[in-house]
């Protein structure tokens, strides 16, 4: 198999032998990925030091292989997933992934489409879900706030919140093409984060929300949330903070705060480790029936070195809004 490692200093193509597939893992062919920020931040951590790694969680393909106690996939069957961080990435030919995190390839989304998908699905459905506990039997008609709608995880989580949730949906974005970007996905009303959010808010007639998802700056944003979470509130970031936050700011109002990490499941091997294969074919069932839609908007073309590094640039630019994909040569 061919991959594309990072060694510290640059990305390089490599042939290794291709993985056998044992146990619940499954092999597959990899026919598109996507980018997304965390790869950056891995191969900053990488920067200067003597440890190589291929990169890439996100990827749709083709069964290949399968380990002896594999029970929900076969060898032909198409997949996405998101992969696991402690293993090696999808950056490559052929990747081998525990098959409780792997879904069923959308039926009606090309390699492409689909591969955009399945990280950002994860950390939005969790983070919805999970984390913020949302019913969408009892929660309906409810306010979110989502800081930074019009990046991967924004753009699916304004669908879910309001295409399965029933919420009423609030993003931020600046850019104007950003902010119809949130519209179209699904937002009720979009505020500007360069703005003063309270006379945003006003202008929009809201006074507070009753969940707050947090795709940006966490620091930035700590005391806005606290102010304008609603008593008995939910927030939720998947932004890690540098600063210290007094969280007794919360306490007058009883407010939760919990973070999201997609990966937790798969680096711990939790229990339920399963629900990420689970929330996936809920997804994929979403996109076939046009519920949502991709979140893709930028084909770089083939996995190559070039492009490679063109996804990273773009991603660490801040400019981005969607996803990024390459498709397997």
């Amino acid at each position: 198999m061919k991959a594309f490692i990072y060694t510290g200093k640059e990305f390089k193509l490599i042939e290794k032998e291709t993985p056998k597939s044992t146990g619940r893992d499954i092999l597959v062919n990899i026919k598109a990925i996507s980018v997304n920020p965390i790869d950056t931040k891995i191969r900053k951590s990488l920067e200067g030091s003597d440890s190589s790694k291929i990169l890439g969680w996100d990827a749709s393909g083709i069964v290949e292989t399968i380990g002896e106690n594999v029970e929900n996939f076969k060898v032909g069957d198409e997949v996405f997933y998101a992969g696991d961080i402690t293993r090696d990435g999808s950056y490559a030919t052929h990747q081998l992934v525990d098959e409780r995190i792997v879904g069923k390839k959308p039926s009606n989304l090309t390699p492409e489409e689909s591969a955009a998908m399945p990280l950002t699905s994860i950390a939005a459905w969790e983070a919805l879900f999970d984390r913020l506990s949302i019913s969408p039997e009892k929660d309906k008609g409810k306010k979110i706030l989502i800081i930074g709608g019009a990046g991967g995880v924004g753009s699916i989580a304004i669908q879910l919140a309001k295409k399965v949730a029933g919420l009423k949906v609030i993003a931020t974005a600046s850019r104007e093409e950003s902010k119809n970007w949130c519209r179209s996905l699904g937002a009720d009303g979009v505020l500007d984060h360069r703005k003063d959010l309270k006379e945003e808010m006003e202008a929009l007639k809201i006074n507070n929300f009753d969940y707050i998802l947090c795709l940006n700056n966490t620091d930035y944003y700590f005391e806005t949330m606290a102010d304008t979470i609603a008593p008995q509130g939910k927030i939720c970031s998947l932004v890690s903070t540098e600063k210290e936050h007094n969280l007794d700011i919360l306490k007058k109002k009883s407010v939760s705060f919990s973070w999201e990490f997609m990966f937790t499941r798969s680096m711990f091997n939790t229990e339920d480790i399963i629900e990420q294969s689970k929330l996936l074919n809920k997804i994929s069932k979403l996109l076939d029936a046009g519920d949502i839609k991709t979140t893709l908007t930028m084909n770089l073309g083939e996995i190559r070195i070039e492009n490679i590094k063109k996804a990273h640039d773009l991603l660490e630019n801040g400019r981005n809004i969607g996803k990024i994909v390459l498709r397997s040569s």
